[in-house]
């Protein structure tokens, strides 16, 4: 394959006295006209490429079934209303829906009427107390800035805003309805419908990720704000001090732990917490007394589960506390006195699956919501009863789709420092090497959990194996794995992949020739890394919306909030860390570079598209193998929510070129 020239500038930062080669550093202005040129012929040869893909219409026409499932969300009640989130197989982006009592359920918010191109997503939505007024966060080609708007439940008319720069807020509406709290910018203030949001009053201005929180009566308010490890917690009583001037007291400060708080129905204050606790325990205190040393522990750790949500139901004989767990990743709710915490039983889910947060009424009942999902079963809502015990199907996922029969295999494998890794395979009965693709995360604390995927499906359909890693770095098993996989100990993340691998063909489930390695975002990072450091292992490689730079990730996005992941190049320590697996930096001419296929979207205000502009360059470069290094861009959307046929066309661009460099076939008809 023949790349467009791409010229290799002698630039070299000296940084506490290394030398780093920064060669494509032109690559980083986006409005450069050579930059402008490479990219239009980065996109003509990917095209090129693109067309040669055996059975491409075919992958995509199966994603395009799978994906006509469509979701069901979980509902929110308030003041007798239900507010859910719904997409059809014939809807690009989920519906904002809502019914009152003896009213016909109606559409609220619906990004497809707002532009019918599919360019605006919605963000964010919470509706005040009474369910009168809704404040809703729209965004535009993908680039998630969010702006905040407030409409009349009723008549649908919007009643204020837009108001910029609310990217993904939390919205703490007080009981007039007539205002609320929100984070602006990270700041965060207090807004009174009908006034100019540049007079709000800032409650707090610190650069930091703020979260928002306010009991069910509208008395309590809570700010929690990150910090590296943990986060900062306050409580405010709006009692006693005016919303404009609440007088925060501190539940936390200072520490690396991460506490989620909030006053209950029956007065108490609850703490979720990783306080002495790395999977997590439930504890309570009086909210008056609100320090860590006041607080009793209710619900203590499991050693094998991460507690991750409650809510209060009434059971037969009186309230019950409901618990929600992951135990390796599959979800768990368990029922407990609400008194002492012991545990009375377990609540009847559908099968080894990821369930969603519960949804209660805020005036109490015995009915709990929640969504569940498993590798073969689309997004749907359950409902639990506290007073019968029994579990039930509220709202299937509204479209029909034909899933095939896939087993679940889950597996143990081993990383280079002894640490025990689990991996979850979904394949089709069979034996022998079949192409097999790899994906993994390990980051933030985020769990890898099973869920419905129209782009895995189709993959294990066709005879491959799909396998899900849950490296260190991730919240699979608490605070201690996802700090075994950050900052100093995120080489134990590639190598907790590589050892996947490794164990994937030692088993006899794949060859280093049939397997590829996916990732995204930070889980891009973790498929650049791998591709940089055990090249001979992987058939191919997809980088989507990657991370690849990692001296200068901080410049750009939102790369300044994740420093406390991966650290800074401005410390000394911390960039010797970076340097060891950047995987713009460990690109080596001569070497035989798997087949890579890196994804980017002109409107990613998280991971700035020139991570991937530099790698693809500085791959096709230096690749002495026949294995295509391709770019696929695409414009109007972003990192996070795009429409159904965006996803679609993504999935089976992705699919065919794994099959066509892992040596997996499927008729074009398919």
């Amino acid at each position: 394959m023949i790349y467009p020239p791409a010229e290799r500038e002698p630039v070299v930062d000296v940084l506490f006295g290394r030398a780093v080669p920064d060669p494509y550093r032109w690559l980083e202005d986006g409005d450069d006209p050579r930059t402008r040129d490479w990219l239009a012929a980065q996109d003509g040869l990917w095209r090129e490429h693109a067309a040669t893909l055996p059975g491409r219409d075919g992958w995509h026409a199966r994603v395009a079934a799978l994906t006509g499932a469509g979701t069901a969300g979980t509902p929110m009640w308030r003041g007798g209303r239900r507010f859910l989130l719904r997409r059809t197989a014939e809807q690009e982006h989920a519906v904002l829906h809502v019914a009152g009592l003896g009213e016909d359920e109606r559409a609220l918010v619906d990004p497809g009427a707002l532009d019918p191109a599919g360019l605006v997503t919605l963000d964010h939505w919470q509706p005040d107390a009474e369910g009168r007024s809704l404040a809703f966060q729209l965004s535009r080609s993908g680039d998630e800035h969010s702006h905040l708007y407030v409409a009349d439940v009723t008549t649908g008319e919007v009643l204020d805003g837009p108001i910029d720069r609310c990217r993904y807020s939390p919205v703490a509406w007080l009981p007039d309805g007539k205002s609320f709290f929100y984070v602006r910018g990270r700041r965060v203030c207090l807004h009174r419908l009908g006034t100019p949001a540049d007079d709000d009053v800032v409650v707090r201005a610190e650069e930091r990720s703020y979260g928002l929180g306010i009991s069910a009566d509208g008395r309590w308010l809570t700010i929690s704000a990150a910090r590296p490890g943990g986060n900062d917690l306050w409580l405010a009583d709006l009692a006693a001090s005016p919303p404009e001037r609440p007088a925060l007291r501190p539940v936390q400060e200072g520490t690396d732990a991460v506490t989620v708080a909030g006053v209950g129905p029956d007065g108490r204050l609850y703490l979720l917490t990783t306080r002495d606790a790395p999977r997590g325990r439930l504890c309570v205190a009086d909210p008056a007394r609100p320090s860590p040393e006041d607080w009793s522990e209710l619900v203590g750790p499991d050693p094998e589960a991460v507690i991750g949500d409650f809510t209060v139901a009434e059971g037969a004989g009186g309230p019950v506390l409901l618990v929600g767990w992951t135990r390796h990743a599959t979800g768990e709710i368990s029922v407990h006195d609400p008194a002492t915490g012991g545990r009375l039983g377990l609540v009847p889910l559908p099968g080894l699956g990821s369930v969603g947060r519960m949804s209660t009424r805020p005036e109490g009942g015995p009915e709990v919501w929640f969504t569940y999902t498993d590798g073969l079963t689309p997004v749907g809502v359950h409902r639990y009863d506290a007073r019968t015990g029994r579990t039930t199907l509220w709202e299937a996922a509204p479209g029909a789709v034909e899933v095939p029969s896939v087993a679940s295999h889950r597996l143990v494998c081993v990383s280079a420092d002894g640490t025990p890794v689990r991996m979850l395979v979904l394949a089709r009965p069979g034996s022998g090497p079949r192409p097999t693709v790899l994906y993994g995360y390990g980051g933030f604390g985020r769990p890898l959990a099973p869920s419905y995927s129209s782009y895995v499906l189709p993959w294990v359909e066709a005879g491959g194996v799909f396998a899900f890693v849950q490296a260190r770095g991730g919240g699979e098993e608490g605070a201690d794995w996802h700090r075994a996989g950050m900052l100093g100990a995120k080489q134990n993340t590639f190598d907790d992949v590589v050892a996947a691998a490794e164990h994937l063909v030692a088993e006899g489930w794949t060859t280093p020739e049939r397997l590829g390695v996916c990732g995204e975002s930070n889980g891009g990072l973790l498929a650049g890394a791998v591709l940089t450091q055990r090249p001979d292992l992987f058939a191919a490689v997809v980088c989507s919306a990657p991370l690849l730079d990692m001296v200068r990730y901080e410049r750009w996005g939102l790369g300044p909030a994740w420093r406390g992941e991966y650290g800074s190049a401005d410390d000394p320590e911390q960039l010797g860390w970076l340097l060891g697996y950047s995987p713009y930096h460990r690109v080596v001419a001569g070497t035989d570079y798997p087949a890579t296929l890196l994804t980017t979207f002109g409107g990613d205000t998280r991971v700035d598209p020139l991570h991937a502009r530099k790698m693809c360059a500085a791959l096709q470069w230096a690749t002495s193998g026949d294995g295509p290094v391709v770019l696929r861009h695409e414009d109007g959307v972003g990192h996070g929510a795009r429409s159904a046929s965006r996803s679609v066309d993504l999935a089976a661009d992705m699919l065919a070129f794994l099959a066509r460099h892992t040596g997996l076939t499927r008729g074009s008809g398919a």
